[in-house]
């Protein structure tokens, strides 16, 4: 019985084959050879599978991280519960990673971090003058989903920050 899909034994049989021909293939198709029989094994469900029977038969996760080598949240990450569940949380990580990295700048008001700087005091002062309702904040969320806490100096935080000296 084979444990690999057969999408990934067609690219595991091109590997090999490159490596047993007696020409070796340009260096561009050897790339997308391997890369794509990375591709195939880390979305095949022989690995699943495996990590499925591993638990069952009372192996710890932290054998299984070891086994696959990574650690036993990542490997808690990839595995873990039903196959919807899995699915769910591999789509919101790509969704996640698809996001631009950097904060926008055209967002109101201030920053947690600059209304600190601004006021001379730190960000831990700026949250504690919100939760006491000196300072008014606001939680802005984007289209695509991130969220930033944005603090609105005025004459409330002014007379707050006389009170609080």
């Amino acid at each position: 019985m084979s444990y690999l899909s057969p999408a990934s034994r067609a690219a595991l049989d091109r590997v090999t084959d490159g490596d047993n021909a007696t020409t070796a293939p340009d260096a561009l198709s050897r790339l997308r050879d391997i890369r794509s029989l990375s591709a195939e094994l880390e979305k095949d469900a022989a690995t699943l599978t495996a990590v499925r029977e591993a638990i069952d038969s009372g192996a710890s996760w932290e054998s299984v991280a070891d086994a696959a080598g990574l650690k036993p949240s990542a490997a808690k990450w990839r595995w873990l519960g039903s196959d919807q569940e899995i699915a769910e949380r591999h789509e919101a990580g790509r969704k996640r990673a698809a996001r631009p990295s950097s904060v926008p700048t055209d967002l109101p008001g201030l920053s947690v971090s600059e209304a600190a700087t601004q006021l001379g005091v730190t960000a831990q002062a700026i949250y504690l003058r919100v939760s006491r309702g000196s300072i008014r904040a606001e939680t802005v969320e984007l289209a695509d989903g991130r969220k930033y806490k944005r603090v609105f100096l005025g004459d409330a935080a002014e007379s707050a920050e006389s009170t609080d000296n």
